[in-house]
């Protein structure tokens, strides 16, 4: 059985499919680019912000599947440029305790959805 997971403190989703899916106890995120979800608009102005925004977009798919950053096992990141790896890598370091860090693979793109920079997906566990 799923359940779908919806949130208004994360963008809508831009297409058909939904924010997250809970299966059992296994939640699959969709990916979370920089969209502010109160406004709408994209932020891109600082890679540092703009991750900043996925991440905290991520944090509100995982708090409405009553789950935090800790359930996280698996995370997938796509960059559109490796030499943004180390912004990147940085904000996502804060939101996790590095010695029960999730598995993860870390991608260059031709391109993202919105022409983004950063999408990060997760996969998380009760």
């Amino acid at each position: 059985m799923k359940k779908i997971i919806k949130t208004i403190h994360a963008p809508a989703p831009i297409g058909p499919y939904n924010q997250a899916v809970l299966s059992g106890n296994t939640l699959y995120t969709s990916g979370q680019i920089a969209l502010h979800p109160e406004t709408g608009a994209l932020v891109l102005d600082d890679i540092t912000r703009e991750t900043k925004q996925v991440m905290e977009n991520m944090k509100a798919v995982l708090e409405a599947a009553d789950m935090t950053f800790e359930n996280v096992v698996k995370s997938s990141i796509f960059i559109s440029n490796m030499h943004n790896f180390n912004a990147i890598n940085k904000v996502y370091a804060s939101y996790f305790n590095e010695a029960t860090a999730p598995a993860r693979e870390t991608v260059e793109v031709a391109n993202l959805p919105k022409f983004v920079n950063v999408e990060i997906s997760m996969i998380a566990i009760k």
